[in-house]
């Protein structure tokens, strides 16, 4: 196994929309999609996607929901053995707008935490731990193990949440969205929240969306700038780039490939409506990159 994915799935509802829409407003969606979702969900199968062998580990409702992703993420190729059936599948309303950018409204309901205990934690087996934070409890005494076995592990920061909060000074690297690490580090430039991270961690990655990313690892510190693209629907740019960063690491890759790898995978999630449709393949990955679409990387 390559990646195991742990945290969250959920069901995306996806419609693209003209605008925003003002209070009492109806209006007719221009197009829809009907998938799984979910910040670990996604990142496994992007890892499969690209070549990968990956497994997620996390809940999926005993409903129609849960049925349709469990069969969607078999069909991808992810390893579901440790799913576990319970509950209401978590959904997410998702309104894409014609400039790329989106709402999402999430609903989970009173689905409770996994335990620290809900699997059989001998049985995990991967080059790299990614973690999105939704399952804190399940997701905190893996990372103490899989530090005790020596095994590289990545958070997936997307916002402040008790389960980002336990993990975020815990894993090896932290791939950070902007809005967590300014929130977490209570300041307003992103490069200053780079700095105040590289206090605690050896490799940090910040991603700024359209501006590119910003990193620190061992010392040094750069910025890769964003891919050229037309920009569809940004849902899921965040867990392409997570599950290819992941996979990448678990490869082997040198940094700066490394990071063009992760940006190009979430670039390229952005040019299709949904999360899970866009999550390309690693053919596309490879024409991206092969292109030359991005500027050079440099150092800060």
């Amino acid at each position: 196994m390559d990646v195991l994915c742990v945290g969250h799935a959920s069901c995306d509802i996806t419609m693209s929309v003209p605008h925003h829409p003002a209070a009492d407003e109806k209006m007719r969606a221009t197009a829809m999609t009907v998938c799984g979702g979910g910040p670990a969900a996604n990142a496994a199968v992007q890892v499969a996607r690209l070549g990968g062998a990956a497994a997620f580990v996390g809940a999926l409702g005993r409903d129609v929901f849960g049925a349709m992703h469990g069969r969607e993420l078999q069909r991808e190729g992810v390893d579901t053995q440790w799913v576990v059936w319970d509950g209401d599948t978590p959904l997410s309303q998702i309104l894409a707008k014609p400039d790329g950018s989106r709402c999402v409204v999430n609903f989970r309901g009173d689905h409770p935490w996994l335990a620290a205990d809900a699997l059989p934690l001998h049985d995990f087996a991967a080059r790299v731990w990614l973690f999105d934070g939704h399952e804190p409890l399940l997701s905190v005494r893996m990372q103490e193990l899989a530090e005790a076995r020596g095994i590289p592990t990545v958070l997936d920061a997307g916002s402040v949440h008790a389960g980002t909060e336990r993990l975020a000074l815990r894993v090896h690297d932290l791939v950070a969205s902007q809005r967590f690490a300014c929130d977490y580090c209570g300041v307003s430039d992103p490069g200053r929240a780079l700095s105040l991270l590289a206090e605690r961690r050896d490799r940090v990655v910040i991603t700024l969306g359209e501006q590119g990313l910003l990193w620190w690892r061992n010392g040094e510190s750069g910025h890769v700038p964003a891919f050229e693209i037309d920009p569809v629907d940004s849902t899921g740019a965040g867990d392409a780039f997570h599950g290819a960063y992941a996979l990448g690491l678990a490869r082997g890759m040198d940094w700066l490939p490394l990071l063009h790898f992760a940006a190009a995978a979430g670039a390229l999630a952005c040019t299709r409506l949904g999360a899970r449709a866009a999550l390309p393949d690693r053919q596309a990955v490879a024409d991206l990159l092969a292109s030359g679409l991005a500027a050079s990387p440099s150092l800060i």
